[in-house]
């Protein structure tokens, strides 16, 4: 049995979702062009936009691709800044 999502972890992906959404639209992309890039159905897209928690990460990580920003992703816990674990590790 899943425990639930913590509300601030479902609130930040409705965020990237929303984030995803506007990115496509200032590119000019239609939901159908941005999957079709990605490798992914035209469903996968409107899930993500949505905000759906059930969408696999590999897919977002695609859309950051297709934008140009998958070094954001890169970033997200990168060790060698993570300065709570250096410290706990000296």
């Amino acid at each position: 049995m899943e425990s639930p999502l913590p509300v601030p972890v479902e609130r930040a992906i409705r965020k990237l979702g929303a984030d995803l959404s506007l990115a496509r639209r200032r590119r000019y992309l239609s939901q159908a062009s941005l999957a079709e890039r990605m490798g992914a159905s035209l469903s996968t897209v409107r899930r993500m936009e949505s905000g759906d928690v059930r969408v696999p990460i590999h897919f977002f990580a695609r859309a950051l691709f297709v934008f140009g920003e998958l070094q954001a992703l890169e970033q997200l816990l990168d060790t060698s800044r993570d300065d709570i674990g250096l410290t706990l590790m000296d």
